[in-house]
């Protein structure tokens, strides 16, 4: 029986002065790539070593210099995948592989053995500190949840040493969207202490959204609040981690970024546990659309895309954003007429910024065909009717002839319901001017 009363809103924060609010985004944060572990978890059939390998070349190919492999510790496939990166050379020298560690000695040390003769690492270490979590699941007093964390520490600083090549270290509060702030602040600074990483060496700490809980301004207020709060900042690069249960996951990340994160860890398309993951795509091209570098090279999303979907079964929806088949595409006739007069004023102009009504990029930046941006429906009107002659077949109806067409084209449409085609509208238009 439905209850809404048994859920209680999420805790504001206070904050002085809230920052965040009043930045603008001037650069693209730093990316990186979850598809191969927190993707691959959420499949129902995941990946084998192969399937792995051919994505992994797939986000290279995507512009990603950092990606997180794989959770080696947990099983063999993923511990082999992780030696097969390396033994075969496959890892780009400008790109950093990561993996997810529990605060958990042999898990650590099977992780470090799998990453051997790799020339730069990340290693990820969790632990959960949510109140539901600590006295739920582990049983154990916030000092205990510090200590575990610091067990982790201690134990990757010591493998560290042993290591040939060159290790970055991440901490993840895992349940931090869940965990009383001033206790996030508190295992954090303790882990941070302990660590003791310096400007040159920084440490990463990531601040998940694992359980999408709150609406994206809080969780800004959260990380702005931890950016402001946590010691020795000017070692310590905030990073965020968002999930999408509330469907707010690219709004969060954005605003997080705003708020003082510098990297965020998504994946390709959103895929993952539940919801799904932030979705990067969206992300990227969030920031592409206003004119800032979005350090993936998005003009060769569709390819992309094509290879990773192939691999995952993971479908692309036709109207997810930017990538969507239909996200081009107006059978609206109002939106059609302002597309194709806007489209007559762009080409007016040489260097213009881009200012088309209803197409919020470009499509040909990412190989799309102005062509396909309008089709045609008993909702088109006479604008989208001469567009698609004027730019399939470089016809220009006559304006007296453009509302006789129109009606007739959607007279067809409405008898036999769907779409009209262009060579019938080609058709149509020839008989009409015989």
């Amino acid at each position: 029986m439905c209850n809404y009363t048994k859920y209680k809103p999420y805790e504001t924060v206070t904050l002085e002065k809230r920052e965040w609010a009043d930045k603008t985004a001037s650069k693209a944060p730093t990316w990186v790539s979850t598809d191969l572990r927190d993707g691959n978890q959420a499949l129902a059939n995941p990946m084998g070593i192969e399937q792995k390998v051919a994505y992994f070349k797939a986000l290279i190919a995507f512009g990603f210099k950092e990606i997180e492999v794989a959770y080696p510790s947990a099983s063999q496939t993923e511990f082999d995948f992780c030696r097969k990166l390396i033994e075969e050379g496959l890892i780009p020298d400008d790109v950093t592989i990561g993996i997810l560690t529990p605060s958990i000695e042999k898990h650590i040390k099977r992780s470090f053995e799998a990453l051997q003769g790799a020339k730069r690492i990340t290693m990820h270490l969790y632990n959960p500190t949510a109140s539901n979590q600590r006295e739920v699941v582990f049983k154990r007093s916030k000092e205990e949840i510090i200590t575990l964390a610091l067990q982790g520490v201690k134990c990757i600083k010591s493998e560290s040493e042993k290591f040939v090549g060159e290790v970055v270290f991440e901490y993840s509060p895992e349940s931090f969207s869940q965990t009383e702030l001033a206790y996030a602040l508190e295992v954090s600074n303790a882990v941070i202490e302990a660590y003791k990483p310096t400007p040159t060496k920084p440490m990463i700490l990531n601040l998940p959204n694992t359980l999408e809980a709150c609406t994206p301004n809080v969780y800004a207020d959260r990380i702005e609040w931890m950016a402001k709060h946590i010691q020795n900042k000017e070692s310590v690069i905030i990073s965020v981690h968002p999930h999408n249960d509330r469907g707010c996951a690219v709004a969060s990340a954005e605003l997080a970024v705003l708020a003082g994160a510098s990297r965020v860890e998504g994946t390709m398309l959103g895929n993952g546990e539940r919801a799904g993951n932030v979705d990067l795509v969206t992300l990227a091209f969030n920031y592409y659309s206003q004119g800032i570098d979005p350090k993936l090279d998005v003009e060769k999303v569709d390819a992309i895309l094509e290879k990773i979907t192939s691999i995952t079964g993971v479908k692309v929806p036709q109207r997810h954003p930017y990538v969507g088949d239909m996200i081009y595409t107006a059978f609206s006739g109002t939106h059609q007429d302002a597309i194709k007069k806007g489209m007559d004023i762009h080409r007016q102009k040489e260097g213009n910024f881009w200012e088309v009504p209803y197409l919020p990029i470009d499509p040909e930046d990412i190989g799309r065909e102005y062509k396909n941006s309008i089709r045609i429906n008993s909702q088109s009107g006479k604008g989208g009717v001469a567009y698609v002659l004027k730019e399939i077949y470089d016809i220009n109806v006559p304006k007296e002839l453009q509302a006789k067409l129109a009606d007739e084209v959607k007279s067809i449409s409405e008898k036999r319901g769907g779409e009209i085609s262009s060579d019938e509208i080609l058709g149509i238009y020839e008989e009409m001017i015989r």
